[in-house]
């Protein structure tokens, strides 16, 4: 019989509906049961697309004998970190704490009835090896203890609970602020570069979109070339890596080494929506013809794999097909060998490293990019326009190839800030590249989350078959106002101006510390729970008070309301110590930083030929300014917005308090901007 998980949204609770365990989802109903019961609580936490999840549930939650441990000791509580952010941040924090070890998923705590935990690990084996204790042994030891040792686990939960309140930022002294926290990250970012491979630090090699963001953007206004070295030989790397899907486009999560051969196979949205909108920034600075392929091939993945019917874009592909992680992606020589023609072959064998030593657990083969194509033409001794045939002619059949197998699983909630991510990264990508396919794609995932997770003046986190629900968090509120400023760049439309307004006023009165500036994580009427948190840092995606502040300061340029500037300001200063402390953790507040203290300038285009000016800017990498082109057709506008028009065209540029004289000639519009 199905379990309580059965009535879920989430996909990853309905895939443990019919194991043995007797699971509940968080809620008071389930909460209730433990206290009433007095048992503890295990605190399972997971995803649908991570691999180890998948291996413990296995193991261990569809083992009979396991569950009737789980059952007889303890309330059994799933929760889907990804509809359930709020808790995955309490407990990895709590994890931290009793361990002293960085946590993951799945993350598997123990908790008392009101929810303090006292004991908790990740991933924990049927049987003991890894240096780990078998998960039954695991059970019972925490089963015995809360038993014996009820005293001694509540003294131990009022420290930890005192422990998780001093994580939050304390309002210090009020220190001016300046610069040095920015120049200390590009340094440390320096320090940690990967001279060999790109990216920063060792293995497992995650991709730091904040952070190269960051270093573009001041590697742009300062000409720094060493900062724009990191950026550009990262991004190259990645591109040319395992990490990247060389044949359907889209990156996954991480990769196990520091060479980008291999990664740990799910697809999420969240990654591909920042790295969209980084490939196509770097493209505009370096115009190299690697990043706008990366560009085209992960916008059409999008397209053809992670947009639902109705408009919003899918959180996930599953690391595993058929039960084994990385089948859909891998290859064996002789099904190579079958599909290619020879002189195809020999292309594959150079360009893609096939007949190297296998680069998966010694068996299989994951496409990376082995040699560029000088070489391979080099080699092959044919020119480059016929092995630019070559390599298109390779791809495209083994892509049709693999596209018959099983594919991954696809976790099909849409979740607000995940979709935010990616609005703004296929408009920043359909601005860049002048696509309208992509614009309208992203128009579309707008128009469904204004639609479904909007109701009654309040955000929701998800939607799921119809059934949208649950509160939405910071990063949901953060994520979509700043999509919001990125469509209306690309392509101006007045809805999209008033939900950015309407989602901006929900982070000032539901969200905001008034009292000691910043932001937190859940809203004044969420649920409590045993911590409320300020994120500050950045992680696989940027900090919410990060984002936040950013899209705030663009918005008052656009509106010309105050609130929003001072509100960032406010949040800035609150988190200024620790940005002083750890910089290089906190590099979307860096970029904010920046934006405060020398403000974007705004660009208004209006006029008969005003969408040919603006192909000629979208070419351009312009960080430093919000460009907006309107038509004659639009009421209601602020101010700011609120230009003349006429048949001739015009541009108003506005930096900081000082606007300069309209122009109506597209040269010394881009001799102002001082672009080529």
């Amino acid at each position: 019989m199905a379990n309580e998980l059965a009535k879920e949204t989430s996909p990853y609770l309905q895939q443990h509906a019919n194991n043995p365990v007797d699971w509940h989802a968080w809620n008071p109903e389930s909460l209730r049961l433990a206290r009433e019961q007095d048992k503890p609580i295990l605190l399972s936490v997971g995803y649908s697309a991570c691999h180890w999840c998948h291996v413990m549930a296995h193991e261990s939650f569809e083992d009979e004998d396991t569950a009737a441990l789980m059952n007889q000791h303890f309330i059994n509580i799933k929760v889907d970190r990804e509809e359930r952010p709020d808790l995955d941040q309490v407990y990895q924090n709590a994890h931290y704490l009793l361990t002293q070890r960085s946590g993951g998923w799945p993350l598997n705590m123990f908790l008392s009835p009101d929810g303090t935990p006292f004991f908790g690990g990740t991933y924990f084996p049927k049987q003991a090896r890894y240096n780990l204790p078998s998960f039954t042994d695991v059970l019972q030891r925490v089963a015995q203890v809360y038993a014996e040792n009820r005293a001694d686990l509540a003294a131990q939960g009022r420290q930890l609970a005192a422990a998780l309140a001093d994580i939050q930022p304390p309002r210090g002294k009020e220190t001016p602020l300046n610069r040095e926290p920015i120049e200390q990250a590009l340094s440390r970012l320096g320090d940690q570069f990967d001279k060999v491979n790109g990216g920063f630090g060792d293995a497992p090699k995650f991709l730091h979109p904040a952070e190269l963001d960051l270093l573009l953007r001041n590697g742009h206004k300062t000409g720094d070339e060493f900062v724009l070295h990191m950026v550009r030989y990262s991004l190259q790397h990645m591109a040319h890596g395992g990490l990247y899907d060389q044949l359907g486009g889209g990156f996954c999560r991480y990769s196990v080494d520091a060479e980008w051969n291999i990664p740990h196979f799910e697809k999420m949205l969240y990654d591909n929506g920042l790295m969209l909108s980084l490939y196509s920034a770097a493209w505009q600075e370096f115009g190299e013809p690697l990043f706008a392929r990366v560009v085209e091939q992960t916008a059409n993945w999008v397209l053809r794999e992670m947009q639902s019917p109705e408009g919003g874009y899918y959180s996930s592909l599953d690391a595993d097909s058929e039960h084994e992680e990385g089948k859909f992606y891998l290859w064996q020589i002789v099904e190579v060998r079958q599909l290619l023609t020879e002189q195809e072959y020999e292309v594959a064998k150079t360009y893609y490293g096939i007949e190297w030593p296998p680069n998966f657990e010694e068996r299989a083969w994951n496409p990376r990019v082995r040699a560029t194509p000088d070489f391979v033409a080099r080699h092959l001794q044919v020119t480059h326009e016929q092995t630019e045939a070559l390599i298109a002619s390779v791809r495209g059949k083994l892509f049709a190839a693999r596209e018959k197998r099983v594919h991954p699983g696809r976790d099909e909630k849409i979740l607000g800030g995940w979709n935010g991510l990616m609005i703004a990264g296929m408009a920043r990508a359909a601005r860049a590249f002048g696509r309208e396919d992509w614009l309208r794609s992203a128009q579309r995932a707008m128009d469904f989350v204004r639609t479904a997770l909007w109701r009654d003046g309040k955000l929701l986190a998800t939607c799921k078959d119809g059934k949208a629900h649950l509160n939405a968090y910071l990063d949901d509120h953060a994520f979509l106002l700043n999509a919001a400023l990125e469509l209306m760049q690309t392509e101006f439309r007045k809805a999209d101006l008033d939900f950015a307004v309407q989602l901006a006023d929900a982070l000032l009165e539901r969200f905001e510390d008034k009292q000691n500036g910043g932001f937190f994580f859940t809203s004044h009427d969420h649920e409590a729970l045993i911590q409320r948190n300020k994120t500050a840092q950045d992680d696989a995606t940027p900090s919410g008070n990060g984002i936040a502040a950013q899209a705030l300061l663009r918005l008052a340029l656009l509106t010309g309301d105050e609130r929003y500037r001072a509100a960032a300001e406010r949040c800035l200063k609150l988190f200024f110590p620790a940005l002083q402390q750890a910089a290089s953790y906190h590099c979307s507040l860096c970029t904010a930083l920046a934006e405060l203290l020398q403000p974007s300038g705004l660009l208004v285009l209006r006029g008969k030929e005003a969408s040919k000016w603006q192909a000629a800017l979208q070419r351009r990498h312009l960080p430093d300014v919000i460009t907006v082109v309107l038509s004659d057709r639009i009421e209601g506008l602020p101010e700011t917005l609120d230009k003349p028009s006429g048949e001739q065209t015009t541009a108003w540029l506005c930096r900081g308090t000082q606007c300069l004289p309209p122009v109506t000639d597209i040269d010394e519009l881009l001799r102002m901007l001082q672009v080529g």
